[in-house]
């Protein structure tokens, strides 16, 4: 058996007092797609957030590709590391966001090239070349010099893609990309995020689309008040739920 590619072991969070996550254990396999599902308030946003550091766990452990998230094991002792190791570690993990986050003075080929010249250290000319195929791959390839103001959100969302892919990820986490958009947009960006997961990139999805989350996802885990209530293959889940909650959800956005 392979190492999966996230594996989260009695995951714990907690911001003050609310404890948002109460030791969610999951394992999502090299090339899975994974959709999280739940009510406003679940855990799954911060969840997603642990995944690559951006939110520190309180107990627990969370591996990515055999690496241990934010932590190094020295006998029974976890050791935090540096912020410097952090960043080459979340480097390696690809994330979208509910807002598009780009930067609104840079063109879409700039916001592309940024941390591959910064972070990773690309030479400016093979940037740019490989900013023009991300663009071409999300369908933008003439608007390169187009600054976020000048595009739809659609649009938008589709070079926060591109922005991802560019540090070459092994994961894409994508945190509800698709809930900022007017409806009519929903489609483009979900076409983008379809031909990711066929050409085999490890996915977890938190998302309220339950169509693309039927088609594409290889599991669905149902969570609710910070635990996973239910999880399995769409077809069960959606079809035959077997908790209480998750058919009481379900019945409401189906």
């Amino acid at each position: 058996m392979s190492e999966p590619m996230v594996k989260a072991e009695a995951v714990h969070k907690r911001f003050g007092r609310n404890e948002v996550l109460k030791g969610i254990t999951l394992e999502v396999a090299a090339g899975e797609v994974m959709c999280l599902l739940g009510p406003s308030g679940s855990g799954k946003s911060t969840f997603l957030r642990c995944i690559n550091h951006l939110e520190k766990i309180n107990s627990g452990r969370i591996w990515v590709d055999g690496n241990l998230v934010g932590y190094r094991q020295k006998g029974d002792r976890l050791h935090e590391i540096s912020e410097r190791d952090v960043a080459e570690e979340r480097a390696q993990i690809g994330m979208v966001f509910q807002r598009f986050n780009l930067f609104g003075h840079m063109t879409a080929e700039q916001n592309i090239i940024e941390a591959p010249i910064r972070v990773a250290g690309l030479k400016p000319d093979v940037a740019r070349a490989e900013a023009k195929l991300l663009m071409d791959r999300v369908g933008l390839g003439d608007r390169l010099g187009a600054y976020p103001a000048q595009l739809s959100g659609g649009q938008q969302q589709r070079v926060a893609i591109a922005r991802a892919l560019a540090m070459k990820p092994k994961l894409m986490l994508f945190d509800e990309p698709t809930s900022a958009l007017d409806p009519e947009l929903v489609g483009e960006v979900l076409d983008v995020m379809r031909a990711l997961a066929a050409d085999g990139m490890t996915m977890v999805v938190v998302t309220h689309e339950t169509g693309f989350a039927k088609e594409v996802g290889d599991t669905v885990v149902f969570m609710d008040d910070g635990v996973v209530v239910e999880s399995g293959d769409p077809a069960a889940v959606f079809n035959s739920p077997q908790h209480a909650r998750t058919q009481a959800f379900l019945s409401k956005v189906l």
